[in-house]
């Protein structure tokens, strides 16, 4: 498709008389890593609690592939974007199981039983994500990034348009980290996946997306939107973070790349 995967559009949040988000809007182009930035509190996961259509808008528009997702079906939208959340549950089921539940907005009516296909793409994208071996074993048996694994390849199995990861990096080491986003890069790259993504750490925002729109906590808006060396300024995170950071080229892939600045915290400058 040429038009936008996802479109949100004068997007307004609240809970209660607390406004989380104000008057935001942007596009994710198809193939797309999306990243959004910003401080805790700052209103990420209210996004991505909207897009999943768990917390209704004050006002503003939510557009999948066009079409409002306020008038979507369940079914319809679970067949075009899938959400993996920052925490999986050790739920006592194995692996396979869990992986295969991605197929059920494709059952028919009266089905109670997965196909041949839909076991085939769960070893498809179990062996992608490389958990194949733990397919027997209880999801409460296996480690945090090893969940966190088969909860992107259950969402794979709903062979979505929009890939929606609320911060998949949490609480993991930097092997388990750098194998999630890797991955998502590989699938991006080889089906052209289309991905929103929710992520804490600046420098994996980075490394790893096409685009960042950065949060600040204090307005609820956007503060910067565009590519990371457009966003991960220094200007820009100490005015939003601040803190006061030091900004420089990593010398690998030459993205931006974000370092504290020690001993005194943040002031204003006059």
């Amino acid at each position: 498709m040429s038009g936008p995967v996802l479109e949100i559009d004068g997007l307004t949040l609240a809970y209660g008389t607390r406004t989380i988000l104000k008057d935001v809007s942007f596009k994710v182009l198809p193939g797309q890593v999306f990243s959004i930035i910003g401080p805790n509190g700052a209103g990420k996961t209210s996004l991505v609690r909207a897009v999943s259509r768990q917390l209704a808008p004050m006002s503003g528009s939510i557009r999948l592939k066009g079409q409002d997702i306020s008038a979507m079906d369940n079914n319809c939208l679970a067949r075009q974007m899938a959400v993996v959340r920052q925490t999986v549950d050790p739920v006592p089921m194995a692996v396979e199981a869990y992986v295969l539940l991605g197929r059920l907005p494709f059952f028919n009516r009266f089905q109670f039983f997965e196909t041949q296909k839909d076991r085939d793409l769960a070893a498809s994208y179990m062996d992608v994500t490389g958990i194949k071996d733990l397919a027997g074993m209880s999801m409460d048996r296996i480690s945090g990034g090893e969940r966190q694994l088969a909860a992107v390849a259950r969402a794979l199995t709903q062979e979505p348009d929009l890939l929606v990861l609320d911060e998949p990096t949490a609480h993991l080491d930097i092997t388990h980290q750098a194998k999630i986003l890797d991955l998502v890069r590989r699938l991006r790259q080889t089906m052209g996946l289309t991905v929103l993504m929710v992520i804490h750490d600046l420098n994996l925002a980075a490394e790893y997306s096409d685009c960042l729109a950065l949060i600040d906590k204090t307005t609820r808006t956007i503060h910067a939107m565009g590519t990371p060396d457009q966003v991960l300024t220094r200007e820009n995170i100490e005015q939003v973070y601040r803190t006061q950071v030091q900004v420089e080229k990593n010398p690998v892939s030459g993205r931006p790349c974000v370092f504290l600045r020690t001993g005194g915290g943040y002031k204003e400058r006059i």
